[in-house]
């Protein structure tokens, strides 16, 4: 049991140490951006003039920094939901349980799906001739991230399905208040005060 709960902390700090990276390298990619679209509106605007890189460098960047925040989103459960169902269930209970489970099972089929698909394509460009026009970066660099995002969302949803990772385990947000329980809480808890 011992050796068990170490090799579960051993994964949740290469967890903790992967999205690090992730986010340095995605807040990298948005302040880049931000930057080289601000000059290129300068030198367009002010100078009537421009670079000819300007265009393909943010497009690459957005790539990255969109599949890199679609990783760390699914990491701390960020994504969209719809609660209707969810909500239904008692709190703690197998009903909710299940449907955690299976959110998580489609979150890792996804991330299967970019994983192997993007692979695919990503492995299949490297074999081709090709380059980008203007960085002359090898054409498969903007597909990359597809892969590597993938990667990281099956490694959170096997975490998250073993029981290494809790659901209140955050990196990058604070703790969901479900404020539909905690309006059934203050009713039941005014109820008892009219009632005593």
């Amino acid at each position: 049991m011992l050796e068990v709960s170490r090799v579960a902390e051993i994964l949740r700090k290469i967890d903790r140490a992967i999205h690090r990276v992730l986010l340095i390298v995605a807040d990298i990619s948005l302040v880049a951006m931000v930057l080289i679209l601000t000059y290129t509106v300068l030198l367009r605007y002010v100078f009537n003039t421009g670079v000819a890189w300007a265009e393909e460098v943010p497009r690459l960047l957005v790539t990255v920094f969109v599949f890199l925040a679609c990783a760390m989103g699914v990491r701390d459960h960020m994504h969209i939901t719809v609660n209707i169902i969810y909500n239904r269930f008692r709190k703690d209970g197998a009903g909710r349980r299940a449907l955690e489970i299976l959110g998580e099972v489609v979150m890792l089929l996804c991330g299967l799906f970019m994983l192997i698909i993007g692979g695919q394509r990503v492995l299949r460009m490297m074999n081709m001739p090709g380059i980008l026009p203007m960085t002359v970066l090898p054409n498969w660099v903007q597909y990359a991230a597809v892969p590597i995002a993938g990667a990281v969302i099956v490694f959170d949803c096997i975490l998250f399905l073993t029981g290494v990772l809790k659901a209140g385990d955050l990196i990058y947000s604070e703790p969901e208040i479900d404020y539909v329980d905690q309006v059934i809480q203050e009713r039941k808890e005014h109820l008892k005060e009219e009632h005593a």
